[in-house]
């Protein structure tokens, strides 16, 4: 069952992956083609999603390698560095394309005629809406149907990408339909896509920063494990809970207090069955370290 869902995922993801490979490849040259710098920032939005799909392909592959040698911690971080280098790339290119678009219009207002757009550039904006519409809908009902919180985020990735093409086809349809007057309307809606690349690009990168210096889970998380911990009557006392994230998995450590008469192998059981009920919970994958120390005499 768990390798059918795999498979779903992957194929949705490289579904995603070609469509997007296509678009990014046909709006740039509609935008070069058609002097639009909305259509241009439209391709930089779409390849935001063309390369966070091949970090699902490929870095997804590398961060589940098992621990070696070198990485007693496994691999997971390669995944969420690769992400982060992509989020910093592509904030680089939203304040690029920005930029380009506030000149374009300090230009206009001091007299100067921009370029009109090219009909190839909006009739690649409507094809965008089209396709990216209809892989959301495909992406949302196999996400929902294996469960995937990963594959449904993707999906309104793609409904993110048709919204900022429906600003795009807005301002170069204006920028065509309206007369030269209103050409400004193109670097209006690059300035509008480039805020949807910028958002993009900051969704990508701050949990990754959270995860590479370190931040604890959420404190529901914390919460529901030391409640785990709480349900076995053999221990009291749990503190110095340490948490983070290594890629998609958790890095749990904890103490924890038990009777002093107890054998070391009567305590290693029950650190065992705690263990292994948080890796129930959070899968198997979960890194968890239990530290067993006596009871004080003042607590008993």
């Amino acid at each position: 069952m768990e390798q059918k869902r795999k498979k779903e995922v992957y194929r949705v993801t490289l579904v995603g992956t070609v469509v997007n490979m296509v678009l990014v490849v046909a709006k740039f040259v509609a935008g070069f083609l058609g002097h639009s710098g909305a259509m241009i920032a439209d391709a930089v939005h779409s390849l935001s999603d063309f390369m966070t799909d091949i970090v699902v392909l490929v870095m997804v592959g590398v961060s589940s390698k098992p621990q070696d040698a070198d990485h007693h911690y496994g691999h997971g971080k390669y995944e969420t560095l690769a992400t982060a280098v992509i989020g910093l790339a592509l904030m680089l290119a939203g304040l690029g394309i920005c930029y380009t678009g506030v000149s374009a219009i300090v230009a206009v207002l001091s007299g100067e005629q921009l370029p009109a757009p090219g009909y190839v550039a909006l009739v690649a904006a409507i094809i965008s809406i089209l396709s990216k519409e209809i892989l959301f809908r495909y992406t949302l009902k196999v996400g929902k149907r294996v469960d995937s919180p990963a594959v449904v985020a993707n999906a309104w990735h793609h409904r993110s990408d048709a919204l900022s093409s429906i600003a795009t086809a807005v301002g170069i349809g204006g920028a065509i339909l309206l007369g030269a007057k209103w050409r400004v309307l193109d670097p209006i809606a690059a300035i509008f896509v480039s805020v949807f690349i910028i958002k993009v690009a900051y969704d990508l990168m701050k949990p990754c920063i959270d995860e590479l210096l370190e931040k604890s889970l959420p404190k529901e998380v914390e919460d529901d494990v030391m409640a785990i911990i709480a349900s076995y009557e053999q221990v009291s006392s749990p503190h110095h809970l340490r948490t983070r994230r290594i890629g998609t998995r958790y890095a749990i450590e904890f103490h924890v207090r038990m009777a002093g008469e107890m054998s070391l192998t009567e305590a290693h059981a029950v650190a065992t069955e705690i263990e292994n009920s948080i890796k129930n919970r959070y899968g198997q994958g979960t890194h968890v370290a239990v530290h067993m120390e006596p009871i004080k005499k003042t607590e008993k």
